[in-house]
């Protein structure tokens, strides 16, 4: 029992003072210093543009709606919802006959397992095996992002 009384109290003295540092870096605002070039004489507040034009930003699904919307009528269509799926079955059917084989849906799977299949042998072997994994890319820095400050080491 003192157990859950030990725990209870170290998890409350914990809440409180995680709290009391949240509040306590929250008070403090961080100036940082105007950009070099940009000394500006005291008083003399910077002219701000007669009209600022508003963006605005469409959200994900709007985008979405307008990929679909291929003749702009603010509607989509069963035959503009099923555009995609057309295309990508187009490309499957390598014989055109409108009907999907088995060979025709597995074609780039047969493609890669032929690719690394180096010996002809017909099975995999963990090296070959290995050569089939997904290459991912690592993700990249956003280009909009600055470079570290020298001083941030």
């Amino acid at each position: 029992m003192w157990r859950y009384l030990v725990g209870g109290a170290a998890a409350l003295a914990l809440g409180l003072a995680g709290m009391f540092l949240f509040e306590g870096s929250a008070s403090q605002e961080t100036v940082l210093p105007p950009p070099p070039g940009a000394a500006a004489a005291p008083g003399d507040t910077p002219a701000l543009p007669d009209r600022v034009a508003e963006a605005t930003p469409k959200t994900r699904e709007e985008r979405r709606f307008d990929r679909y919307d291929k003749d702009r009528d603010d509607g989509v269509t069963r035959e503009e919802y099923l555009g995609t799926r057309r295309k990508a079955f187009a490309r499957l059917d390598s014989d055109g006959d409108g009907r999907l084989s088995f060979d025709e849906w597995a074609a780039k799977t047969t493609t890669k397992f032929a690719a690394a299949d180096r010996d002809r042998s017909a099975v995999l072997n963990r090296a070959e095996f290995a050569t089939t994994a997904v290459k991912r890319k690592a993700p990249s820095r956003a280009a909009n992002c600055p470079p570290p400050r020298e001083d941030e080491g």
